[in-house]
């Protein structure tokens, strides 16, 4: 099938295809490439392995805002024998199935971790570590390959398939660990095969994300911290009383695939996805009830409620009109991301996802993760722009989803001063900066966005799929023109403001937005539209693209 479609598309190559034509080419000599990791807050932020070290320190005093005499600073962890201080690993975690489904990495790690067993190393005390692969064959040619055993060994347990910490399901770290970067507000550190390192993704209690490959993540659990140059410090000391380094235990390229040619076949996946839809033993397990049409909504549940977006649809969608007299409910910067945008990680108890569990008799060791509630649209409204990291202009010097209610002055969590406003009647408009969106948790991005009561975003520019996702939720996406910004506006978060223009959209107009001022003033300037197609003109003036979609379908009964 893929041979019939790539011939079809012209996309086939063998010796006799000629050399395409190509508008651009790049050279790239090989002999160039370093080993690099990503981090600490963005996975675009490459730094070589080598200069890993010294790019943290680096980072310490500058982007993450530790003073210059304070990066020394050790803290006692009650009841151990042993400190921890800036730039620490305290999470180890081979994740992410954009890494785990490539086998050769998967091995690698194996291998790190049978010849760091074999010289008598072990992760030091206070990182803790963990294996999530994409897919269950991993464990078939781990076990086979007996690297399972040696990954064990270093407590590289595998703890489940799928999303685990790239995506904040690590679970809680050692009490006494948390409590000590708390008190002590350490700088701590994730190392993690994953894809994703936005602030506030990985840990509540973790500032410091690196994506590095697996069998990396092995060797910075062995080495403990990032303030050492993994590539020249030792990772430890061996059985026998010396230095272990990583070019001692790093595998070579030709026993890498001695094991994977020895315990990977095809068979592992036809055993293993043979039956993929009957799901294991424990899922059989469960009672349930079958329904003919459709899904009976249990009112009971914290997990899966039935959301409200068709609540009062009609069979023709009303006009959409200008927006007038819109609040602004959080002023951002650049680089939001879906990570600051999304609910995601742990619930907090002290947070409104977490108030409305308890009021719902859920105990806090059960609350789980946003993640995992992904299905009650309650909960993940409460979660929308609630990210520990995210820094709402409205209310400096405050990290955190807070922002302050108008006319009143008060401070408040977002999502109470958005239901407040809704009570009130008042629309909500959201300012940003550039690159807003970037990111890879998109749906509740956007669904969260809605549910919140915010008819448009105005920001300088958009990663491209949260725009589209915008539009399809039914939010109007406008960017500032050349010149002008949330700065050079001078925009306080005090201002009312209106959209105007509405009535005859098309694809990419101008708009006008007109900026009321607390002292009386008025100030209008263009804005572009980035309902972008003339499909997206449609999905807007539907209330999104669900409405437009089951209008669609009704009339075609």
């Amino acid at each position: 099938m893929v041979e019939a479609y790539c011939r079809e598309q012209g996309l086939w190559r063998d010796a006799s295809t000629p050399d395409p034509v190509f508008t651009d080419t790049l050279e790239l000599d090989l002999s160039t490439v370093q080993p690099s990791l990503a981090g600490p807050k963005r996975p675009q932020d490459r730094v070589l392995r080598k200069e890993a070290s010294s790019a943290f320190k680096g980072e310490l005093t500058k982007g993450l805002g530790v003073p210059a005499n304070d990066t020394a600073t050790r803290a006692k962890v009650a009841g151990k024998n042993y400190e921890i201080g800036h730039g620490d690993v305290v999470i180890a975690a081979i994740t992410s199935c954009t890494n785990t489904s490539n086998p050769s990495v998967l091995v690698a790690a194996g291998l790190v971790a049978r010849k760091a067993r074999a010289r008598g190393l072990r992760p030091k005390p206070w990182v803790k570590t963990s294996l999530a692969p994409g897919s269950q064959v991993v464990t078939e040619y781990l076990t086979k390959s007996g690297l399972q055993a040696d990954l064990d060994a270093l407590g590289f347990n595998t703890v489940g398939y799928g999303c685990t910490t790239c995506i904040g399901n690590s679970g809680p770290l050692d009490d006494a660990i948390a409590e000590a970067i708390e008190e002590n507000g350490l700088v701590a550190v994730s190392v993690l095969s994953g894809n994703r390192n936005f602030e506030g993704r990985v840990h509540p209690n973790v500032r410091a994300n690196y994506l590095a490959s697996p069998p990396l993540v092995v060797a910075y659990a062995l080495l403990g911290t990032m303030n050492e140059d993994i590539t020249t410090a030792p990772l430890g000391t061996g059985s026998d009383g010396s230095p272990v380094y990583l070019r001692d235990i790093w595998p070579g390229n030709r026993e890498i695939a001695e094991v994977v040619g020895a315990s990977l076949s095809r068979e592992q996946f036809l055993d293993r996805y043979g039956e993929v839809f009957k799901g294991p033993e424990q899922w059989r397990r469960i009672a349930v009830e079958g329904s003919a049409k459709t899904y009976r909504w249990s009112d009971s549940s914290t997990y899966v409620r039935n959301p409200p977006y068709f609540e009062g649809i009609t069979m023709e969608p009303a006009p959409r009109g200008d927006i007038t007299g819109a609040r602004i409910l959080a002023l951002l910067g650049d680089s939001i991301t879906t990570d600051h945008i999304s609910p995601a990680g742990n619930i907090r108890k002290s947070s409104p996802a977490g108030e409305y569990l308890l009021q719902h008799q859920i105990r806090p060791a059960d609350f789980n993760s946003y993640g995992a509630r992904r299905g009650n649209h309650e909960v993940m409204m409460r979660g929308t722009f609630a990210n520990i990291r995210i820094r709402n202009a409205m209310v400096p010097g405050i990290e955190g989803g807070v922002t302050k209610h108008l006319p009143s002055g008060e401070q408040m969590p977002i999502y109470d001063a958005a239901m407040r406003y809704r009570t009130e009647g008042v629309k909500l408009v959201v300012i940003g900066g550039k690159e807003y969106g970037t990111g890879s948790s998109r749906d509740w991005a956007a669904k969260g966005t809605l549910l919140l009561g915010v008819t448009a975003v105005i920001a300088e520019s958009f990663e491209r799929i949260h725009r589209s996702n915008l539009v399809g939720m039914g939010v109007l996406p406008l960017t500032f023109r050349d010149g002008t910004d949330r700065t050079s506006l001078g925009l306080t978060g005090a201002e009312i403001l209106d959209i105007v223009g509405l009535e005859n959209l098309s694809p990419r107009m101008d708009l006008a937005l007109v900026i009321h001022r607390p002292d009386g003033a008025t100030e209008t300037v263009p804005v572009l539209c980035r309902v972008d197609t003339a499909d997206e003109v449609a999905y807007y003036r539907h209330g999104g693209i669900l409405h437009y979609v089951l209008r669609g379908m009704a009339k075609a009964v």
